[in-house]
């Protein structure tokens, strides 16, 4: 298995990328969604949660972020196609919000890709975290297509967008950035996926049906700080880009050796680019 698949749904490498993921996530966003969600709860009955449903939750990072920054009582309904993964979510959900409401959750272990509209009947926000790129053209419209009948705003969050600076020049940066990018459009099971382009992707299947999209930078940055995840996404960066062209694997052994001495050296750095989108179909008020 490739590391664009292993990383994202390995216990280890989620538990690992956490810290990253929650410095890396904008904050600008948070303003109109506690304003949007403030007039939703208005409808409501007294003390009744707001419901987020959280695609490809993983280990639940996404509302341990996100549930402690949102006032007011939440539940949660974690989905994932991994039980076990769905057990270790769970298992360390943020005891509550904002302002000490509750938070509370359930789990669906389900296919995301088939969401619908009626799935999504009574969801007052939708999350997905380093997803978007793992999913087709087809996928993406559908997600759109269902939360925009919905009604339901959508925050999607590090979206790659397959453009790493490193703090030093190397010739080969270029051609394993290339490489890379074409791993991670590559076609799996039948599946071609978007990889870097799905964000841009997204943004034009919400805008298509009317849906407002605001696009905010969400950058990893990674270096002696965060060494063992630096090291770690170095080699599955270096390794995908070998799956994608063999004929690069006898420089890129070279490089690796180069780019982890640099690390150890503490003098490496990265800015991995991610973009947040924030979705506000028409009506989601």
């Amino acid at each position: 298995m490739s590391v664009t698949d292993t990383p994202r749904y390995a216990p280890g490498w989620l538990t690992l990328r956490e810290p990253a993921d929650a410095a890396a996530r904008a904050t600008a966003p948070l303003g109109p969604l506690r304003d949007l969600l403030a007039r939703r709860r208005r409808k409501l009955p007294p003390k009744t949660p707001l419901t987020v449903r959280d695609l490809g939750c993983g280990t639940g990072s996404m509302a341990r972020w996100l549930a402690p920054r949102l006032p007011g009582p939440q539940h949660w309904i974690l989905q994932d196609h991994d039980p076990r993964l769905l057990a270790l979510a769970t298992g360390s959900l943020p005891p509550a919000a904002a302002d000490g409401a509750p938070v509370t959750a359930a789990t669906a272990c389900a296919d995301l890709t088939r969401l619908t509209a009626a799935d999504l009947a009574g969801t007052d926000l939708l999350t997905a975290s380093a997803l978007l790129d793992m999913l087709t053209p087809g996928e993406i419209d559908a997600l759109a297509a269902a939360c925009v009948a919905a009604g339901c705003p959508a925050l999607l969050t590090l979206s790659v967008t397959g453009r790493p600076a490193f703090t030093s020049y190397d010739p080969l940066d270029a051609d394993l950035t290339a490489a890379f990018n074409d791993h991670q459009r590559r076609t799996t099971a039948g599946r071609r996926l978007l990889g870097p382009d799905a964000a841009a992707t997204a943004r034009a299947a919400f805008a298509r049906r009317g849906a407002s999209v605001t696009t905010y930078a969400a950058d990893w940055q990674l270096g002696a700080g965060q060494r063992e995840l630096t090291a770690a996404w170095l080699r599955g960066w270096v390794g995908a880009a070998v799956e994608q062209r063999p004929e690069l694997a006898g420089a890129a052994a070279g490089y690796l050796r180069g780019r982890e001495a640099e690390l150890a050296a503490g003098t490496l750095g990265v800015t991995l680019g991610h973009d947040d989108l924030l979705v506000l179909p028409a009506g989601a008020s």
